[in-house]
């Protein structure tokens, strides 16, 4: 088995991604972020009965003087809300965790925003540690240290800023990803060849066999490459004042898909998917880029068996509506992340409302 991969965020909170095969079960490595005796292993009820144990075993191998609990909440986006928050905020008055505790998010995107969500609020900020169990988590929610829950009128409006202390992507975990999930996590990462590395994308395409078999190599250098990226990304910008808003490419449709199907429709990868289609096209609409660029990434996104158009049944208008609460838009207009082609995304504000209701209805 290959060594671990390791990458280091820096900025005014550094930490490290580390990526690997094996790592919930490496106790001395789960238990070296944790600064005091209690720790908190936030899961789902799909994750928890798979890794859980392990966690928790490993941690209390290699820190018998902690204790160690867990808080398990239903699995799905339904449980990514101030409820849901709530039922985390008992767990820790329930363990009285300390300053020093920390919470261990394990699972996908939704555990690991609303349990880092929860740990940036408890004692006005703990430590967390982000395990993603989702290709999806690995490449995109883990990283970063944003952290929010849901309301009804829309997607991660509750939030805050919070830096895990480390970040362990185990990829064995990814053997029991259902093959839904992972194709919606493979989204993510045709996005950062889309914003800033077009080769990348070049790669994914040769590649494209071997990351639907899960083949390890394959799998940990893509994961890797993402991480990378998105790591420089977030070095540079913290707080999305500015560079790391292109991570956002595709966003503004996708958030707008989910809420508009009551998150009972495409998963976030695959709404993502949708949405990036739609920003090149619109992208092209505006004279940005070519329709052959749209087509191109249309068809990569097609052979990881990803959605490229808009589903049945939605309004335009309404998707318009939801566009305008999106926190990516300012007071001025809609603003999206569009692209002068493959590797050259960029935001564009006050996109005209007829250009984005003609992508939409396909014309």
């Amino acid at each position: 088995m290959n060594a671990p991969q390791r990458i280091d965020v820096g900025g005014s909170a550094p930490y490290t991604i580390t990526i690997g095969h094996g790592l919930l079960a490496d106790g001395a490595a789960l238990a070296a972020p944790l600064r005091g005796r209690q720790a908190l292993v936030a899961s789902d009820s799909q994750v928890a009965p798979l890794y859980a144990g392990t966690v928790c075993d490993a941690l209390r191998a290699a820190r018998p003087d902690a204790r160690v609990e867990t808080c398990v909440l239903p699995a799905g986006e339904a449980s990514k809300t101030l409820a849901g928050f709530g039922v985390a905020i008992d767990a820790l008055t329930a363990l009285g965790a300390t300053r020093d505790a920390c919470v261990y998010a394990l699972g996908g995107g939704v555990v690991g925003d609303l349990a880092g969500f929860a740990a940036a609020c408890w004692m006005r900020g703990i430590d967390c540690v982000q395990l993603p169990t989702t290709l999806l988590a690995m490449v995109d929610s883990s990283v970063g240290g944003k952290t929010a829950v849901d309301l009804p009128a829309g997607k991660n409006l509750v939030g805050a800023f919070h830096p895990p202390r480390a970040v362990f992507a185990d990829t064995s975990t990814l053997r029991s990803l259902p093959d839904r999930e992972l194709r919606a996590g493979l989204a993510e990462v045709v996005k950062y060849g889309a914003i800033v590395d077009d080769g990348f994308l070049h790669w994914l395409a040769g590649h494209a066999g071997a990351l639907l078999e899960r083949e390890d190599a394959a799998l940990a250098e893509a994961i890797a490459r993402s991480c990378a990226h998105k790591a420089a990304i977030v070095e540079r910008d913290p707080f999305e004042h500015g560079e790391r808003a292109l991570l956002n490419f595709g966003h503004t449709f996708a958030h707008a898909i989910e809420v508009e199907q009551a998150y009972d429709g495409l998963n976030h990868g695959e709404a993502v998917a949708v949405g990036m289609v739609l920003a090149a096209r619109l992208s092209a609409r505006l004279g940005l880029a070519g329709d052959g660029d749209a087509d191109a990434l249309c068809h990569l996104l097609e052979r990881f068996g990803l959605p490229v158009t808009l589903p049945r049944g939605l309004d335009p208008g309404a998707l318009v509506e939801r566009m305008r609460l999106d926190k990516k838009a300012l007071a001025g207009g809609l603003r999206f992340v569009l692209w002068d082609g493959p590797g050259r995304a960029r935001v564009v504000a006050d996109v005209p409302e007829e250009a984005v209701m003609a992508v939409l209805q396909g014309r």
